[in-house]
């Protein structure tokens, strides 16, 4: 047997053991029970596990499923509830059917004839790619997947056509620009669906919790207008903060366009694969009216494409990411779910409420959500952060007086749009800051040159939209 430890994981996993073994045995804070305290050291010694790495994320998960178990704070039957939710099974469905794209070849297909229409000019390249991300977001829920998997491999091919590479110094000719917007885009389409983000339908169910219902064309129809502006704006504002050495890209389109006629005319399993993804948005969109919930539609959605053979049983099996976001995600859902019910989140409602008490509504909501966005630099994964903080945040905005739905849609849009503030901040940012093509300094002074942009257009524009349609 060969057995052996990775010393650069022994010191982080060694102080986490005993970091929950301190707070385990510690007194629990006055008004909440042992149990519901245990239940909270095993939840934030998982945060903190996602956070460090020293395992995967799954098996982070899982041994957090055995501690709720063994230490008897929670039944089997409890720990193992959320594996039946419809919400994480609708995330499930989603990267499943996100693998018919990629099988046919049809999301290349798309971004190519972005770039074939728009790519004359290095700023219409980057609208190109934005549009790419845009028609993608509502049905692909892994941000990193959409970007790092569908995006990223046909920029990375364009920014060497054009001999844009940092091995020779030549980044900024037009590939820096470039791998920030399409970053950037990344994020603000994460933050426009219920089903661009994993994390999107666990702030869904948690909102639920909190007596607060947020449907696929609720969240859709609340982010459409500042998510379109801020979509516009920001490959604008980083042509001017950081633009690019080549100005006009007339090769970029021929390429594309070779590309697209290697790839032939629209197939089959391309053409079935496009007719269901418009069944999917018809569903998402009306099935509150039709009796159709979402999770039910996408594992419909998922039956034709496995009946069609566009993607097999054998794709499912071999799609580890989806697996593996089922158990870390029922996981995590179950821990914040048990804790909403055992009271913890209401009794930190009661202390934050008391920091807040004595201002408006306006302010205190302003003072949290600016706390909650900027917490994120603690963060390496946007659903560590949801799932820490915003049942928490969102009970004390509603308890300081905002509206439920509008407190509800700040927070679940700013934890997508908190991502783009750091190298590390969500899945698709090792991989666009990995390419080298933008140092450490720029990535984080735009990145927040363009939180600051972002909320201002979400805050001001998208609260008066919300306004328009009545959220508060």
């Amino acid at each position: 047997m060969n057995f052996s430890w990775n010393g650069a994981k022994l010191l982080p996993s060694f102080l986490l053991g005993v970091f929950a073994l301190v707070m385990w045995h510690a007194a629990p804070p006055e008004g909440l029970d042992v149990k519901t305290w245990h239940l909270f050291t095993i939840f934030v010694t998982t945060i903190i596990g996602i956070i460090l790495k020293p395992l995967p994320m799954g098996a982070v998960a899982i041994i957090a499923l055995a501690f709720c178990n063994y230490t008897g704070t929670l039944t089997l039957s409890e720990s193992m509830s959320t594996f039946s939710s419809g919400i994480v099974w609708l995330v499930i469905f989603a990267f499943f059917i996100a693998r018919g794209f990629i099988n046919t070849g049809l999301g290349k297909r798309i971004s190519y004839m972005f770039v074939a229409v728009l790519g004359n000019s290095t700023l219409g390249l980057a609208y190109g790619f934005v549009l790419s991300e845009l028609l993608l977001a509502p049905i692909i829920p892994s941000n990193t997947a959409r970007g790092a998997g569908v995006v990223f491999p046909i920029l990375s091919s364009l920014t060497s056509e054009f001999g844009s590479c940092p091995r020779d110094g030549t980044q900024r000719k037009i590939g820096s620009y470039l791998i920030k917007v399409c970053f950037h885009a990344n994020v603000i389409t994460s933050a426009m669906f219920l089903t661009a983000l994993a994390g999107n339908p666990l702030i869904a169910s948690l909102a639920a919790d909190a007596g607060v219902t947020i449907s696929w064309l609720d969240w859709a129809w609340a982010a459409v207008v500042p998510g379109i502006v801020s979509l516009v704006v920001m490959p604008l504002l980083l042509f001017v903060l950081y633009a690019p050495e080549v100005k006009k890209t007339p090769e970029a389109p021929i390429l594309a366009r070779q590309k697209l006629a290697e790839m032939g005319g629209l197939k089959a399993n391309e053409i079935l694969m496009l007719l269901t993804f418009g069944l999917l948005l018809v569903l998402w969109i009306f099935g509150k009216t039709l009796g159709i919930d979402a999770t039910t539609a996408a594992l419909f959605g998922l039956a034709i494409l496995l009946f069609a053979g566009v993607i097999s049983w054998e794709d499912i099996l071999a799609e580890k990411s989806a697996w593996g976001t089922l158990v870390w995600f029922a996981v995590l859902l179950m821990m914040a779910h048990f804790l909403t019910e055992f009271g913890m989140v209401n009794w930190f409602s009661g202390q934050m409420q008391s920091a807040v008490s004595g201002i408006s509504w306006m302010m205190a909501l302003g003072i949290l959500m600016l706390v909650y966005f900027y917490t994120h630099y603690f963060f390496a994964s946007i659903t560590a952060h949801i799932t820490s903080m915003y049942s928490a945040f969102l009970v004390v905005s509603i308890a300081a007086g905002a509206p439920p739905m509008l407190a509800a849609m700040l927070l679940a849009v700013m934890s997508s749009l908190s991502g783009g503030l750091t190298h590390y901040g969500t899945g698709t940012a090792p991989v666009y800051f990995g390419a080298g093509y933008v140092d450490i300094k720029d990535w984080w002074r735009l990145g927040f040159i363009l939180s600051v942009v972002n909320i201002a257009i979400w805050v001001l524009i998208g609260g008066t939209w919300w306004k328009v349609i009545g959220i508060w």
